[in-house]
């Protein structure tokens, strides 16, 4: 299962705040060790929300309103995108990050085929939309989108 561990913002990173060197190494020593247990697939940090946009749909017409914003806790600052066996190891995980006390990491699983049984559509539906043609499109669109990574 492919979950992302989501690194809610805080007054300190939308202010562009940036941590201690110790807290870098941390950080790199809490990813290293992701990466060896072979479930780190990816990983980032995100600029202050200053430096981003949001766009909005209204009616079906998108909207665009500039950072910053000013509610912190609805804002992301970096994330992780890990693949274990359950969400409660991807919450073990989420535990081990090396934050001080005002960090929250959402954790959240991402939608997988099987998520979506077959007698929950009309008949042929589920074949059409998660088939083998589905299913090499999805593959043709991540080998692509890797390429350009």
């Amino acid at each position: 299962m492919r979950f992302m561990l989501l690194v809610k913002a805080t007054q300190k990173s939308e202010a562009g705040i940036l941590p201690e060197p110790s807290a870098f190494e941390a950080m790199r020593t809490f990813n290293e060790s992701m990466v060896k247990a072979g479930v780190m697939l990816d990983a980032d940090g995100l600029a202050s929300s200053s430096k981003g946009a949001r766009v909005s749909f209204a009616g079906g017409k998108p909207t665009v309103t500039d950072g910053p914003f000013t509610e912190t806790t609805e804002l992301v600052a970096g994330y992780w995108i890990i693949s274990v066996k359950s969400k409660e190891e991807a919450i073990e995980w989420a535990s081990r990050a090396p934050f001080d006390d005002d960090a929250v990491v959402e954790v959240r699983k991402f939608f997988e085929a099987d998520d979506f049984p077959a007698d929950a559509f009309a008949p042929g539906v589920h074949e059409q939309l998660f088939g083998p043609e589905w299913e090499a499109r999805e593959k043709a669109m991540h080998e692509e989108s890797q390429r350009r990574a």
